[in-house]
């Protein structure tokens, strides 16, 4: 005996509880979306952007204003009284060692950035890909320990490591390695260092959320061709994720750059070493009286990061969105 199947309610057929889901979502994003266009919310963004822009626009228009002009009265003068000149890049730039002269100390953050950047980001990437695609014993607990690293304070681990760099490694009263005295090209290892081992678990954390959403079938039809790990990095994986790679350098970039505390610890203050952030904390003086290289230097120093950002935008935005939904 045949069971007839019972007719869906009022004629209809029955929705599939998938597309329920997915209606669910869609009208939801959809009043997020119509809230976010409102008025009164294009006037918040605007008054937020205002605000947040507005330091760095008085930074500007003190830096072409004269030392007197600084230190006597406020910014927002400047438009009552106009007075441009061009001194302060001068002496910052191009100065005695006293007023600033930082074109040597911004040769040193190009040293000390592009390589801390280029060893997190390639070191983040093969991790990345290890403890998303790789079986190996204990993969979890390595992610786990990785993920826990990013709660221990940055500033617990400078003198153990400062100890590690000038003292060496001596175990039962054997010196397993020596201390590290390098000179010339080789001075700025300390701070590459430093900073790889303190961006890296976060770089590996970002980059692991990527990397593991990543399709299955591409890596099986991969390995059905006999690609090895090497080609599937390379091949398959590298490309795909060139927006969160880019997105990890920006980051890494923008803290190195913009970094005092490590660079005061293993670069030094020394004008063979020391970035321009360091420079720049000098140029204050002993007592603050220094406003007007201060400014100039400060607007000097913050150029290469907005041409960074500014010229990887398209990437930075998708990389930030390519994990975001699951597809």
């Amino acid at each position: 005996m045949t069971s007839t199947p019972t007719p869906p309610v009022g004629g209809l057929p029955a929705k599939a509880p998938g597309k329920t889901v997915d209606r669910s979502r869609e009208s939801s994003a959809a009043r997020v979306r119509k809230r976010l266009s409102t008025t009164a919310a294009s006037v918040v963004a605007v008054v937020i952007a205002t605000v947040w822009t507005l330091p760095t626009a008085g930074l500007l228009i003190s830096s072409f204003r004269p030392e007197e002009e600084i230190k006597n009265t406020g910014w927002w003068t400047f438009f009552t009284d106009p007075q441009i000149t061009l001194r302060n890049y001068g002496d910052v730039l191009f100065g005695t060692a006293s007023q600033g002269q930082l074109a040597s100390y911004f040769v040193n953050s190009f040293v000390i950035t592009v390589p801390s950047t280029v060893f997190v980001v390639v070191l983040a990437a093969l991790a990345a890909y290890a403890l998303a695609w790789v079986d190996f014993p204990g993969r979890d607990w390595v992610f786990l320990g990785v993920f826990a690293l990013q709660i221990v304070p940055l500033q617990m681990s400078l003198v153990p490591l400062l100890s590690f760099f000038s003292e060496g490694v001596t175990v039962a009263g054997v010196q397993l390695m020596p201390a590290w005295d390098l000179q010339g090209a080789l001075a700025f290892t300390n701070v590459w260092v430093a900073h790889t081992i303190f961006g890296l678990p976060l770089g590996i954390f970002l980059l692991h959320n990527f990397v593991s959403q990543l399709p299955r079938s591409l890596f099986e039809a991969a390995r059905v061709d006999g690609a090895g790990h090497g080609v599937l990095f390379r091949r398959v994986v590298v490309p795909l994720v060139v927006p969160a790679l880019v997105s990890l350098a920006i980051f890494q970039f923008l803290w190195v750059w913009n970094d005092l505390l490590v660079a005061l610890i293993f670069a030094g203050g020394g004008v063979e070493t020391a970035p321009l952030t360091v420079r720049l904390a000098e140029l204050a003086g002993t007592r603050g009286e220094e406003w007007q290289r201060l400014t100039a230097g400060a607007f000097v120093s913050i150029i290469v990061p907005l041409l960074v950002f500014f010229s990887l935008q398209r990437y930075f935005v998708r990389g930030l969105l390519a994990g975001s939904v699951k597809g």
